[in-house]
């Protein structure tokens, strides 16, 4: 798997990207997973309900192919994009889903943190608080799209949304929870537990 650091960037642009990536690329193409920090911006899914983004303010809001409702995505968040040969893998969406899930989970159980996923709301809960959510999409038996997992960030904006469809659901970061963490350690981390996961599907 390559692994590309983009850093600080706007969405729209690595979102054509990796939808061109996917249609483009063949049996032989190398899974790629893409870590960064998104520009201010509201995503909403693919069938997203509008009645979710309840004020945007003046941030920015893009429709996107990815499943699930809106969410927000912003600087201290990191953002993993998982561009993966599902059918190479002999592997489907909900099997990833999990795995993703299970690298967060991992990540803060080094943490001495008990989080867990839940089978109605994709993501990874803290005392039924959001710290990360999940949104793919898949063509050609290739996955793109990934996970947000909130390490240091104003989390303001997600008050002017119902966070992923869920009205009243509380999302916090790293440092809600006293933990500190730069965002270079935790790339390091989020590669390593990602890894593993893929290697053992444990």
């Amino acid at each position: 798997m390559i692994i590309r650091d983009l850093g600080l960037v706007e969405y729209e642009p690595v979102v054509a990207d990796m939808r061109e990536f996917t249609l483009t690329r063949d049996d032989t193409t190398d899974d790629q997973l893409w870590l960064l920090e998104h520009q201010p911006v509201f995503t909403q899914g693919a069938n997203g309900d509008p009645a979710h983004l309840v004020n945007p303010h003046d941030i920015p809001v893009v429709n996107t192919d990815r499943g699930g409702q809106v969410t927000y995505h912003g600087p201290g968040q990191l953002v993993a994009y998982t561009l993966i040969d599902l059918r190479r893998k002999k592997s489907g969406v909900r099997e990833l889903v999990g795995r993703l899930e299970q690298t967060i989970i991992a990540m803060l159980a080094d943490f001495d943190i008990n989080a867990y996923a839940r089978q109605d709301a994709p993501g990874v809960y803290v005392d039924e608080r959001k710290i990360a959510s999940l949104g793919l999409r898949v063509k050609r038996g290739a996955c793109y799209h990934g996970v947000s997992f909130n390490i240091d960030m104003d989390l303001t904006p997600f008050h002017y949304i119902n966070p992923c469809g869920q009205a009243g659901m509380e999302v916090i970061d790293l440092t809600s929870l006293d933990i500190k963490l730069d965002m270079a350690e935790a790339k390091q981390r989020f590669v390593a537990a990602f890894q593993q996961q893929m290697q053992t599907g444990k």
